[in-house]
């Protein structure tokens, strides 16, 4: 196939254009050349896709089977992208998110639930941050009506993660001792790797597949004492890992998902948090590979050095619990214990 790639030099990107390259697909990447290099054997088009001159240069002439969309936030400038490739491309696919249904996390959704009111034209003051996903999904399937694959993804993790929740509990266990763990380790919780998705994705464009996918781990196919003992294995170090109650940490000031990433506190507003269901895409070919080979894969890389390492950030907030207030909290969990 010959596809375009808006984006494709970070993190999930990156795993498409890695994997497109290896199935011997013609890839071109259009971004503004600061996240990352292009792959080596990729074309790079350099322009910003807030430019419609630019988008207008890039399609001059040119068309592709397929464009994956990957760096989409906000529905204006969606839809100026699918203005401008209207004609050029065969299928637009589109990766969202789960942030697109208005059930989520309170109910366990599947591709049927209905989405966050926001319109194909909207910005980002006329709606809450986590409905834009769902216009710009509209804006895609008003541009290719019947000619849209939209990629709804869970939590994803694997090798060359820039938002550092999985990197960020590997380089904690790896430092050794003892280190808080939220709730109980046998929490169930739904995660998929990058390379899944990119597998995936390939997959239905090169069968010509269009509609929606929820795509995320199996469910009850992992839990967060698994993951954490994976991350025990791949770093290899002396390390204690200690379960501490849910309501003890945020009493404590400890903020779940940002300060500790990948902790859902249980409770009725979460109760679909790590219970969407993929069992669409499981039947149209989705695979996912076990969450230990996804914890030493993304360890490799974070010590090889074959990914960047930026700052951890969730938009605008730091990832992970600083050091002082870990240890302040653990002693404060010994003192509990000792005096219980």
């Amino acid at each position: 196939m010959k596809i375009l790639l808006i984006g494709g030099t970070v993190f999930l990107g990156r795993a498409l254009v890695d994997e497109a390259l290896r199935r011997g697909h013609e890839v071109t990447l259009f971004n503004r050349g600061q996240a990352g290099p292009t792959p080596s054997g990729a074309e790079a088009v350099q322009g910003d896709r807030e430019d419609e001159a630019a988008l207008r240069a890039l399609a001059r002439g040119r068309t592709w089977d397929c464009v994956i969309d990957t760096c989409g936030f906000e529905p204006r400038t969606v839809r100026r992208s699918v203005r401008a490739l209207a004609g050029h491309v065969e299928t637009y696919a589109f990766v969202s998110s789960f942030h697109a249904y208005a059930d989520w996390p309170a109910r366990a959704v599947d591709e049927s639930f209905p989405r966050h009111a926001c319109a194909s034209d909207a910005s980002p003051d006329d709606v809450p941050y986590n409905a834009l996903k769902a216009g710009c999904e509209r804006a895609v399937e008003e541009g290719f009506p019947g000619r849209a694959l939209i990629v709804n993804p869970g939590i994803i993790v694997g090798p060359g993660e820039n938002v550092g929740r999985l990197p960020w509990w590997l380089e904690t266990i790896a430092r050794g001792g003892r280190v808080l763990a939220p709730g109980s380790p046998d929490r169930a919780i739904q995660l998929i790797d990058a390379r899944d998705i990119a597998d995936f994705t390939l997959d239905r464009l090169a069968e010509g597949g269009t509609g929606r996918y929820l795509t995320t781990g199996v469910r009850e196919s992992a839990t967060m004492g698994e993951l954490l003992r994976a991350c025990v294995d791949a770093t290899g170090p002396e390390t204690e890992l200690v379960w501490a109650d849910e309501r003890f940490l945020q009493d404590h000031g400890v903020a779940p998902w940002t300060e500790v990433p990948l902790w859902v506190p249980e409770g009725p507003e979460a109760v679909g948090a790590w219970a969407a269901s993929s069992a669409k895409a499981l039947a149209a070919g989705l695979r996912c590979r076990p969450i230990a080979e996804t914890v030493a894969d993304t360890w490799r890389a974070l010590g090889d050095g074959g990914h960047p390492r930026p700052k951890y950030l969730q938009g605008k907030t730091p990832v992970g619990l600083d050091t002082d207030k870990h240890d302040a909290v653990l002693a404060a969990w010994d003192d509990r214990g000792s005096r219980a």
